[in-house]
């Protein structure tokens, strides 16, 4: 069976993606804005593996696969896959023709990782952030932009840019806090210390942010001596299970409670409690999932193997229960998954204006990761 035989089996032209593969064989119009390329049999050894986004992702990353186009458009039409089209014959005949494929294994790319040790452990949990984050602050900047902000942005208008709306982010945060001057800010997964540094700018209050990725820290402590506030600013190379101060006026949770595990969500809200002083406020930042009900696959996903080790999302109403349950009284809940969707927009356009030099800096296994995991995350919200 011809490669393009078995991909107009499963991909119906509905999908608007077209083929070609290193067989010579073709599907679709091959001037399409989209087409999926297969350049080698170990491409189609990963896909028969593993017949998931991971498989996809094996085969992409290594470079064995290519996505000729826009990645969000080429994941948006590809997923999720339907194959109930698909005959008793016809699952036979791809069963027959790829099952030896799948039986050859090749090695992942080395951007794969499995983590060693007790999940969650302070050790494991340093090496699942030291992972993901200490890639390389330079190729961050091109990523992110000046702000260095990782967590979903606040679009005051839809055409305002990322710089506009990280700052708009920072400030709701702050307002939804209640800051004023003289208060005592926490700043848990503090990354680059932006948070941090606009609080402080201002609202006048005195901030610890903790983070543990060295390179995060290092960025940020340079950011808070060049604004001259290194008496009211703090970034710690730290887990924040470590911080010894108590009594907060408030506390900020960016993008943190993904890395925590279901399991830890009692401890954790539990531990932010008892660091605030009576009637101070937490504020929680977080992805979500649309529901409870649908398995997690937090150890077999792309997200997790190449991006998030250990990572874990559940619903909204899981993790305010988890809230109510170690003390705190929930007085507000908001979505923005509109925002986050323009966010990775714009993340993906800095990384495509800066291709070239995020290449050099973090190696093109690396940069490919990134175009894959803000395209497919965009595609799915």
């Amino acid at each position: 069976m011809k490669l393009a035989d078995a991909f107009s089996k499963v991909i119906t032209p509905d999908r608007r993606v077209s083929f070609r593969a290193y067989d010579g064989s073709t599907a679709g119009p091959q001037d399409n804005d989209v087409i999926l390329e297969i350049r080698s049999p170990r491409a189609v050894q990963f896909l028969a593996g593993a017949p998931s986004q991971l498989g996809l992702a094996r085969a992409y990353v290594s470079g064995d696969l290519e996505i000729i186009g826009d990645a969000y458009s080429a994941l948006r039409r590809l997923y999720p896959l339907d194959t109930s089209h698909l005959t008793g014959r016809d699952k036979l005949a791809l069963a027959k023709a790829f099952g030896p494929h799948a039986l050859k294994r090749p090695t992942p790319p080395p951007q794969e990782r499995k983590l060693s040790g007790r999940r969650h452990s302070k050790v494991r949990d340093a090496d699942a952030i030291h992972h993901h984050y200490d890639v390389s602050n330079r190729f961050y900047r091109w990523v992110l932009g000046p702000s260095m902000a990782y967590t979903c942005a606040v679009f005051p208008t839809e055409d305002a840019s990322l710089e506009v709306a990280q700052e708009e982010k920072f400030d709701l945060v702050c307002r939804k806090l209640g800051l004023r001057p003289g208060m005592r800010l926490l700043d848990v997964g503090c990354g680059w210390g932006g948070m941090v540094l606009h609080a402080v700018k201002n609202y006048g209050v005195t901030a610890i942010g903790v983070t543990l990725s060295q390179q995060q820290a290092d960025w940020g402590q340079k950011a808070i001596a060049d604004a001259g506030l290194e008496g009211q600013a703090e970034i710690r190379f730290s887990d924040y299970r470590d911080v010894p101060e108590t009594h907060f006026d408030a506390i900020s949770s960016i993008g943190l409670t993904e890395h925590i595990g279901r399991a830890n969500y009692p401890s954790y809200f539990s531990f932010l409690y008892e660091k605030l002083r009576d009637e101070g406020r937490m504020l929680n930042h977080t992805i979500t999932r649309p529901n409870n009900a649908e398995p997690s696959h937090y150890r077999t996903s792309f997200i997790n193997r190449y991006v998030f080790p250990d990572g874990e999302l559940s619903g909204p109403g899981h993790i305010m229960s988890a809230m109510n349950t170690a003390g705190f009284e929930i007085r507000h809940e908001e979505n923005l998954r509109e925002h986050y969707a323009l966010t990775l927009k714009h993340w993906c356009e800095n990384l495509e204006d800066h291709w070239d030099e995020a290449v050099a800096e973090a190696g093109l296994g690396t940069a490919r990761v990134w175009r894959l995991v803000h395209g497919g995350v965009a595609a799915g919200l």
